[in-house]
Formats: C-alpha cells, structure tokens, sequence
C-alpha cells in the first residue's frame, strides 16, 4: 500500500481549501443560496455576509500555514506553532465532521465527507513530525 506523504497531503489540502473559498464567495455573491448552508440556521444576509466573511478569512488563514508548513513559503510561525495551530484544525474538522452530520439539509451533510478527509489529511502531515 502506497503512503501518502505530507508534502502531498498539504498540496490536496491547499486545493480542497481553495475550493472552499471559492465555494463560499459563490455564497458571497448569492450564487449559491446561503439556506443550504451553516445548518440552515442563518436568519437573514447580514448573518451570511458575516459568517461567509470570517469563514473566507479562516481558510486563507489555514492554506497560509500549510504553505508555511511545506515550505512552500517562508515562515512567519515556528514550526511549533505552525504544528500546534494545525492540530486545532484537525480537532475543529472532527468536531465539524459531526456538525455536518447532524445538519438540517442534506447537502451540508454530504460535507462530512469533505471534512473527514481534511481531518484524515492533517492527521497525516501532524504525524510526520513526530
């Protein structure tokens, strides 16, 4: 059985990641309606236009440490810290997995696919360190 690396772990991560901002400026822009998301629990476009902005700004955030974590960039974190931040990642994307899979549409439930393998992908890259 082949193993993935962590160097290709961070490169599937960087796209799914992108993929999710660009997922969430659709939603930004009203492309995609925003009832389908965040549990259904968004009341009204100011909801979403905060939760859609701060959940653009933590992706950036999180491809901006697994570049630094690669080596892709250069570092701004040590690499504790880039390691200590990416473990809270993959403790949110468990914690969110379970969110997905209790949501009130069945669309954001297909998400818990999604955030299983990030979590399973960071598991990898945080392991390789020690």
């Amino acid at each position: 059985m082949m193993r993935l690396s962590p160097s290709t772990a961070i490169k599937i991560l960087v796209g799914i990641t992108a993929a999710a901002i660009f997922f969430h400026l659709l939603i930004l822009v009203r492309i995609i309606p925003y009832d389908i998301t965040w549990g259904g629990r968004l009341k009204s476009d100011a909801e979403m236009y905060v939760f859609e902005s701060v959940s653009i700004l933590i992706n950036g955030f999180y491809i901006y440490v697994l570049l630094q974590k690669g080596d892709f960039i250069r570092r701004a974190f040590s690499q504790k810290a880039i390691s200590t931040i990416l473990w809270i990642f993959f403790a949110l994307f468990v914690l969110n997995t379970m969110g997905n899979l209790v949501a009130a549409t069945n669309f954001e439930k297909g998400f818990a696919v999604l955030t299983l393998v990030n979590a399973g992908l960071l598991w990898i890259i945080n392991r390789a360190q020690e």
